[in-house]
């Protein structure tokens, strides 16, 4: 493994999910796999369970990590070429990504789309112009369209909590939200569940926030939450803006909000969600803080599945 963007980078998704298992049970096993590498995390914007999961596996693994914060404390990037820089870019990326290449080892970054334009957003700008010209392993900790990291560990952890006798049915339900959210995860958990192929897989939400066809594969659709929810083992709670209507907010129906009456017509459902999320308007507390919520063991999940992406990387150099 060279990148890790998609997952298009991995060639067995069972197998990397057994080795994500096997560093949870021994997280210190390959301490010295990592010996002398360095590791830079650059982010973009706010993150807590990605940039502390990041940072615990690859100190896991021996890896020395150093973050930086660049919409803080970084100078503005220009990623656009044959520009004159007269704007409020101080920097090109083609200057300062080969600098970050003689740096470290490895780099992961972090970016959030504007949700102005699909077509720039989509064509995911900083993190193409990072593997293009840092020279080293560039690894996605959420980018303007995908969430990896997040969606190997929602597999980790549907993989975990099904008997494997049978085919579970997985949901992945859209879900109220007061501002425009980015379609990063739903996009890449949808890319990892039709690449899996493992599960039943199904995705509810209302008229208009229906996702990229390059992502959803072939998912069912189906636009009745209560249909979909029928006989699911797993349900995935995550709101998204819309497409079709890049970035805007069609409606707030709060009937969508997942409750324990929703979940009646599941087969017991385990609950998913990858955080941070708002209490009693995308999923209900009582859902939450019951014995369905799987949301703690899915973020635990996490760092073992950054140390196996790591340390397939390391292999590889």
């Amino acid at each position: 493994m060279r990148h890790f963007t998609s997952v298009s980078d991995v060639a067995d998704i069972d197998e990397l999910v057994e080795k994500a298992l096997v560093y949870r049970a021994n997280p210190l096993a390959d301490m010295a796999l990592g010996n002398g590498k360095r590791m830079g995390l650059l982010f973009m914007n706010p993150s807590m369970r990605t940039r502390i999961s990041t940072h615990v596996a690859a100190r896991n693994l021996g890896i020395e990590v150093i973050v930086f914060n660049m919409d803080k404390d970084g100078w503005k990037l220009e990623l656009e070429d044959d520009v004159v820089m007269n704007g409020t870019s101080v920097e090109h990326i083609k200057d300062a990504a080969p600098v970050l290449g003689a740096y470290f080892d490895v780099l992961g970054v972090r970016t959030f789309p504007t949700l102005i334009s699909k077509e720039d957003d989509y064509a995911e700008p900083l993190l193409s112009s990072l593997i293009k010209y840092a020279g080293i392993p560039v690894v996605s900790l959420e980018s303007s369209t995908l969430h990896p990291l997040q969606s190997l560990a929602d597999i980790i952890t549907i993989s975990e909590h099904h008997n494997r006798l049978t085919r579970p049915k997985v949901v992945l339900t859209w879900a109220p939200h007061i501002k425009p959210i980015p379609q990063c995860v739903a996009n890449s958990f949808s890319q990892w569940m039709t690449t899996w192929g493992q599960a039943d897989f199904v995705i509810t939400h209302p008229h208009g926030y229906e996702l990229d066809t390059a992502y959803t594969g072939n998912a069912t659709i189906e636009y009745d939450q209560q249909a979909a929810l029928q006989g699911a083992d797993f349900v995935y709670v995550k709101n998204w803006s819309s497409v079709s209507e890049y970035g805007k907010v069609l409606t707030e129906d709060s009937n969508w909000m997942l409750t324990r009456e929703h979940l009646l017509a599941t087969n017991d459902a385990r609950v998913m969600h990858c955080l941070p999320l708002r209490r009693n308007l995308e999923l209900s507390g009582e859902v939450l803080d019951s014995d369905n919520s799987i949301v703690t063991m899915q973020a635990a999940n996490r760092v073992c599945a950054t140390q196996a992406v790591l340390a397939e990387i390391l292999k590889s150099l």
